[in-house]
């Protein structure tokens, strides 16, 4: 039972970060095409202007610390979390669940 609540925690860990994963190549694809209408229409990011950092580079920096994020918690989780640990989780992971 603890060793399936642990794959079961690694298992959603990994497919949150595979989603930010595909949600940073839709970012990284869409700050290009950004780029290359905003030349052609010879017209300055605003944003970036004002800031130094356009909206999309700051969506990126923050998709990729949110993939940092869970390969850290991915690593804690295949590293150091005892079987109390997870005993301890279960409940609070059962209580969070939307029916």
């Amino acid at each position: 039972m603890i060793d399936s609540a642990k794959q079961r925690m690694i298992t959603e860990t990994i497919r949150r970060r595979d989603d930010a994963v595909a949600l940073l190549r839709s970012l990284l694809d869409a700050k290009s095409i950004s780029e290359k209408n905003l030349a052609q229409l010879q017209q300055p990011d605003l944003v970036k202007q004002v800031t130094g950092r356009s909206s999309m580079d700051n969506a990126i920096a923050s998709t990729r610390r949110l993939i940092d994020s869970f390969n850290r918690v991915l690593d804690d989780l295949r590293r150091n979390l005892s079987d109390e640990d997870i005993a301890l989780i279960g409940p609070i992971e059962s209580s969070l669940r939307v029916s």
